[in-house]
């Protein structure tokens, strides 16, 4: 598998791209071609122009979720996708309207209008996206430090309530010598993510985490999910988008993390 940062917050010195407070990968396993989240604007498309990245090409769009800074893009993937259209893959609830106080925090796309043109799979459960790629569907809670968070309200029926971001995913690449979990948010938490991972692929060992973890304060959740990666001896972490530097800083302090920024290219196998 061939993983390419085509939006994060973080760009490189010297490396010409352009970045946003947001997320969108580009992943290749054998023939498929993936979109792993299309960031806030446009920019993951001018990224992938400058980084060579044919994205006309890509066979399947997977949401981590519903929030605007992962699927802002789909407000211009008509323009890319003039030819072979990907099927897109979400959770069910990644489309029903969502706001913070009065701001509008949800996709500008609706899922009607996705459907005029594109195959959209919703889907609850665990499902093979490529030949070693898995979407794994609603995140269950299954360890006892990351309770889910509201962020805002969704509007599933006719008024707002309260919105714990049940529709946020992750992806799994079945690697020789273990997993790899490429998360977006991590609102259903990054332990919980990577244990559901383990369950559906039946595979104990995690070789690596890339995305982002949603870790901002120093607190016991993130002193337990250091913990989580030190007994999982989880050897390559890639925190990004959404993770503080005072976060990072602490979990460099008891392991070693990569930077990540636009351009970045990881293969794993």
């Amino acid at each position: 598998m061939k993983l390419t940062v085509l939006v994060d917050n973080n760009v490189y010195i010297d490396h010409y791209y352009y970045g946003e407070p947001a997320l969108s990968f580009y992943i290749e396993d054998g023939e498929d071609k993936i979109l792993f989240d299309t960031g806030y604007s446009d920019i993951f498309l001018k990224n992938a122009a400058g980084l060579g990245i044919d994205l006309s090409q890509v066979t399947k769009l997977a949401l981590s979720h519903g929030h605007n800074d992962h699927t802002g893009g789909l407000s211009i993937i008509s323009d890319i996708f003039t030819k072979q259209k990907p099927e897109i893959v979400a959770h069910p609830l990644a489309f029903f309207p969502k706001k913070e106080e009065d701001v509008v925090i949800g996709s500008a796309v609706t899922l009607s209008e996705l459907k005029e043109n594109y195959r959209v799979r919703l889907t609850k459960e665990p499902i093979k996206i490529s030949k070693n790629i898995t979407f794994l569907g609603e995140i269950p809670e299954l360890v006892n430090f990351e309770p889910r968070k509201q962020v805002g309200e969704t509007k599933i029926s006719q008024s707002y309530t309260p919105d714990y971001v049940l529709d946020d995913s992750a992806l799994v690449f079945e690697g020789q010598d273990g997993i790899f979990v490429i998360t977006g948010c991590s609102h259903s938490g990054i332990s919980n993510i990577c244990e559901y991972a383990k369950q559906v692929t039946g595979t104990q060992t995690i070789k690596g985490v890339i995305g982002g973890f949603h870790l901002f304060d120093i607190n016991e959740q993130l002193e337990q999910t250091i913990r989580y990666f030190q007994e999982n001896h989880i050897t390559s972490l890639y925190p990004c988008h959404c993770v503080s530097f005072h976060a990072k800083a602490k979990i460099q302090s008891q392991l070693p993390i990569e930077e990540v920024g636009v351009g970045l290219h990881i293969e794993w196998y």
